[in-house]
């Protein structure tokens, strides 16, 4: 989430030139680019044990993020509306999102230290908070102390995760422990990317975090990378989607076009989206709220810019008619 930190090189090359994916537009995940062809490497994390839905808090009924489900389509006339009934203005919502980048430099695995990047300014309304640190079955192990920080100051709160592609010792133990078919391949991605969402779903149990939505950050994510079949990828994302849905959550995806066609293909969800604009200004991060810049089919809810160090958040228009679809207030 957090992809500015990639070098002023491919940021010049990604955001001034051809977009070639968020990972030069913002910033996030840290270390150099990777390769994207490689295989995945091994991880120094055990493969996690097998997440049990009977084990699981209650779930609300299964979300479809359909096309058309996130903003109305007469959304201009309603802003209009109440525009002209209230006498002033449906401002924008500002916030941020923090992660294991805000972590201390001693904590974290091993890959994926702490950053002692900053939290958020004090004028943010809201917070969307990392529930990994970085790849699938992770935690992000500050989570706990980011929850106390915006609990204090009475701000709204969503949550995100990253997905990644799995090793293949967290292929082998993983891949039966599912819905789908792990007699093959893909099934057995599908149920990787399943149990990724459930373990995320308890780790929000645990510390207590409530989000009626999970941003899921579809992005290459270095020393974890994805491989080079984008069906592949795609059957963990859609596995992943899946899980979380099942646990009656909404599910919206951050990435952008260009990042997204190169990881997953052309998998569409037409679920709600979330789009970087780099390290850049809130009017170009507001910019990314325009329909040319939807990746999987979906409408735009917030768009984010990197400025002091920080990931800030603006809301597109009308999210702040309906804050409580997005977020949770403590």
């Amino acid at each position: 989430m957090h992809l500015r930190r990639r070098g002023t090189a491919l940021l010049l090359a990604g955001c001034l030139g051809a977009f070639t994916g968020l990972a030069a537009c913002s910033g996030s995940d840290g270390g150099a680019a990777p390769d994207e062809s490689a295989a995945p490497s091994t991880s120094n994390t055990p493969p996690p044990d097998a997440v049990r839905t009977e084990d699981l808090p209650s779930a609300g009924a299964p979300t479809e993020s359909l096309p058309g489900d996130v903003v109305p389509s007469d959304l201009d006339s309603i802003v209009d509306d109440y525009n002209k009934r209230e006498k002033r203005r449906v401002d924008h919502l500002r916030g941020a999102d923090v992660g294991w980048p805000q972590c201390p430099d001693t904590v974290g695995i091993p890959e994926k230290r702490g950053q002692n990047q900053p939290m958020p300014v004090e004028a943010a309304e809201f917070v969307i908070v990392g529930l990994t640190n970085s790849p699938s079955f992770t935690r992000n192990p500050c989570l706990a102390d980011q929850l106390s920080w915006v609990r204090e100051r009475g701000l709204l709160v969503a949550a995100y995760s990253i997905v990644s592609y799995p090793d293949a010792a967290t292929l082998a133990t993983l891949g039966d422990e599912g819905p789908y078919d792990g007699s093959n391949r893909l099934g057995a991605l599908r149920n990787v990317g399943y149990q990724a969402a459930l373990f995320n779903v308890v780790t929000m149990a645990d510390t207590g975090l409530e989000s009626p939505v999970v941003w899921l950050d579809v992005e290459p994510v270095p020393l974890f990378g994805w491989s080079d079949d984008t069906q592949a990828n795609a059957a963990v994302v859609e596995g992943t989607v899946r899980g979380y849905r099942d646990r009656g959550l909404t599910v919206g995806f951050y990435s952008l076009p260009s990042m997204w066609s190169k990881i997953v293909g052309g998998l569409r969800f037409g679920g709600p989206e979330w789009r970087p604009a780099g390290v850049t200004s809130e009017g170009a991060a507001e910019a990314r709220c325009g329909a040319q810049w939807s990746f999987q089919g979906g409408d735009a809810v917030l768009g984010q810019w990197v400025q002091d160090s920080r990931d800030h958040n603006v809301t597109c228009p009308g999210v702040r008619l309906q804050p409580e679809r997005w977020f949770h207030r403590f």
